[in-house]
């Protein structure tokens, strides 16, 4: 692994770790979700996708989130088996983004996730047709009511709701600078197999 001289808030040998704790740091900063995350796919034509969502987790080599499969960033990275994104942290001035390989999460992990869910939110996931035309939220919650009076107060996860795993192919942490001079550490690789590099990049 190439060491580009990193120290301070980048030092360390593991991107997750280091993720992990740039995360830390922001939950005790930003006002609202700290681990809100702008995600990027592609659809069939080639036309990018962005959409905020809800980082769950940080594996020792992944980045995880949940979703509905039906939707639309569900069905362009079942398509491509790919995926970015970035976080941004306004209080701290800094941001990490991702770019890399993406796997369903569809097993016990995601059961345990979506069981912690309120009750409410469990019930939601079964009655959204996520990214689908809603004729009005009166009809939504109308749904909301016929899938509570269905399921009662332990609905099990629905088959079309689960979890992405992203394993990167890349990692940039970026620091705000003085004078627009920032701070940018990249950390890359051509296959999930390799080693990494670390090369500092121009502001």
């Amino acid at each position: 692994m190439a060491n580009a001289k990193r120290k301070g808030i980048f030092a360390g040998d593991d991107p997750f770790v280091l993720a992990q704790s740039w995360l830390d740091e922001a939950l005790k900063t930003e006002p609202n979700d700290a681990n809100a995350m702008a995600l990027s796919t592609v659809d069939a034509s080639g036309l990018p996708n962005a959409r905020m969502v809800l980082l769950k987790d940080i594996e020792s080599d992944a980045f995880v989130f949940y979703t509905n499969y039906g939707s639309a960033k569900a069905q362009e990275i079942d398509a491509t088996g790919k995926a970015a994104f970035v976080m941004h942290w306004k209080s701290l001035r800094r941001q990490i983004r991702v770019r890399g390989m993406v796997s369903r999460e569809d097993g016990p992990q995601a059961d345990a996730y979506y069981s912690s869910r309120s009750l409410q939110s469990r019930l939601g996931a079964w009655a959204s047709e996520q990214s689908k035309p809603l004729e009005s939220r009166g009809a939504l919650l109308g749904k909301v009511a016929k899938i509570t009076a269905q399921k009662g107060t332990s609905p099990r996860r629905p088959p079309f709701w689960g979890g992405y795993r992203i394993v990167p192919l890349e990692i940039e942490f970026w620091a705000d600078g003085a004078y627009r001079l920032h701070d940018r550490f990249k950390w890359h690789r051509l296959h999930l197999s390799d080693d990494w590099i670390v090369d500092r990049l121009n502001p």
